[in-house]
């Protein structure tokens, strides 16, 4: 059983995948605990494993071996629609490709995590442009993706992440593609969520800055913890 007090909880993960050269091992045996709250940095060079151990962290990916529990719900107990359930009631996302629907504007793109977990499409729509309001975009509702810039769409995502009010956040390199502007505006709005929401923030970076905010850094090196 989980700690009540930690959001996350990994033990002795490992990941290898098949390749055609035979196994490639690209986790081995991480083992660390996230509490309500924290802020975790997840840094190390490219081909580090960062973005899949957040992967295995989010219940996206299975480890080929350890136990992770996300919430007190060990992973590796549930199936792919369990782990989808877990997700949908306790995880936003912010990734660096936004994963932002082309077919809905900004407004129905933040509202769709409600509706998915079956809330009205008036009550969806009004928490949709108060989260956009607080990023800024109450002039920009009505637009699609295609009609942002990459800063704006960053904000859309950021506000679909964060309607559900998540116990956990992940995001993977949430500034990676964007100016220092756009990024820095970024940054303030993922702490300002974050504490306003006493959310556990866990993210993927290359950004020293960005990783010196957080409470705790965690350094991976040849797919270890060092």
């Amino acid at each position: 059983m989980s700690n009540s007090l930690n959001t996350i909880d990994a033990k002795q993960v490992g990941k290898t995948v098949l390749t055609s050269g035979g196994d490639l091992s690209i986790l081995h045996d991480i083992s660390l605990q996230v509490g309500r709250g924290e802020s975790i940095a997840i840094v190390g060079s490219s081909g580090s494993g960062k973005s899949t151990l957040l992967s295995l962290l989010a219940g996206l990916d299975c480890p080929s071996t350890g136990h992770i529990s996300l919430m007190g719900q060990n992973l590796d107990e549930l199936d792919e629609d369990g782990r989808a359930q877990v997700r949908g009631q306790h995880v936003g996302f912010v990734f660096q490709s936004f994963q932002l629907l082309p077919h809905l504007n900004a407004i129905e793109n933040v509202m769709l995590p409600l509706e998915i977990n079956g809330i009205s499409e008036a009550i969806a729509r009004k928490e949709a442009r108060i989260w956009l309001e607080k990023v800024g975009l109450e002039s920009r509702l009505d637009h699609f993706p295609k009609t942002l810039s990459g800063g704006e769409q960053q904000r859309v995502a950021l506000a679909r992440a964060f309607i559900n009010k998540p116990a956990i956040l992940f995001a993977d390199e949430p500034t990676g593609s964007l100016d220092e502007a756009s990024g820095n505006r970024i940054i303030e709005l993922l702490f300002e969520l974050n504490r306003e929401n006493h959310s556990t923030l866990v993210l993927v970076t290359h950004d020293p800055a960005l990783a010196a905010r957080c409470t705790r850094q965690l350094h991976l090196q040849g797919g270890r913890l060092v």
